[in-house]
Formats: C-alpha cells, sequence, structure tokens
C-alpha cells in the first residue's frame, strides 16, 4: 500500500513503533553515557575488540541516530543499521554458546530478543516511516 493511501491507524501505529523503538536505545545511550568508563571496561571484559572505538559507536548510534529514528528522519537507511547493530550486539554481547550454564538462560533470552528487536527494524525498513515524520514532510 502507498504510504499516501496508508490509514491513519497504520501511520500512527508507525510513529509508535519509531518511538518505542527508539527510546530503548536512547535510555541505554543515556546510560552508556553517564557511565562511559564503566561502559568501556564493560565491553573489554566482555572481550568486544576495540572496547573504547566500540562504546563510542554504540553512544552514536544510540543517542543520535535514536532521536531521528524517532523523529522519522532517514527512517529506512536507519532501520538498516540499527538492524545490524541489534544483531552485532547480540553475537557480542550475549553470546550465550560461550557463558557458564548460570548464565546460560539471561543471554539466550537476551540475545533472541535482540534478533526480536532486528526482525522489528526490518519491518520499519519494508513499511517505512508513515505520514507522522519528517521524512513524510520532506517528501
Amino acid at each position: 500500500m502507498l504510504e499516501s493511501t496508508r490509514p491513519t491507524g497504520a501511520d500512527a501505529a508507525l510513529l509508535l513503533a519509531r518511538l518505542l523503538a527508539g527510546l530503548l536505545f536512547l535510555i541505554f545511550g543515556v546510560m552508556k553515557v553517564s557511565g562511559f568508563s564503566a561502559t568501556v571496561a564493560g565491553m573489554s571484559a566482555g572481550g568486544v575488540p576495540l572496547p573504547m572505538l566500540a562504546a563510542i559507536i554504540a553512544v552514536v548510534i544510540e543517542l543520535p541516530l535514536a532521536i531521528l529514528l524517532m523523529l522519522g528522519f532517514a527512517t529506512r537507511p536507519l532501520a538498516l543499521v540499527f538492524a545490524v547493530y541489534t544483531v552485532a550486539t547480540a553475537v557480542l554481547g550475549h553470546p550465550y554458546w560461550a557463558v557458564p550454564a548460570d548464565q546460560w538462560l539471561n543471554m539466550l533470552t537476551h540475545f533472541y530478543k535482540n534478533l526480536a528487536i532486528a526482525g522489528g527494524f526490518l519491518a520499519l525498513y519494508v513499511a517505512g516511516p508513515g505520514r507522522f515524520s519528517l521524512d513524510a514532510r520532506r517528501g
């Protein structure tokens, strides 16, 4: 269905999807910035390669790009960025295949939660931002 002929309810749902998905990353981006040294240390302890660079990339994606996504600016490219980022964080941050048994279920849950979020971003990529977005205002 073309975006111009999409029912308003669908546009409202796309707005809500952008806001909820963006809020998740915004909250954790603020946490990463406010405890940046702890973020780097946690990434280092988790075996993330180049933890300082990884933390900077995470903050850039999770703060300004989340805000842009929520506003509906460059939604489709950002949805792809977030899909790839979320899969990468699943693999790097939740390696359920390489943790002690007492951490296995927690890591498994977070790994597949991240994959589900990535799926939502791919759906947003296909559906587009909807009428209530800066993308729609720009044409």
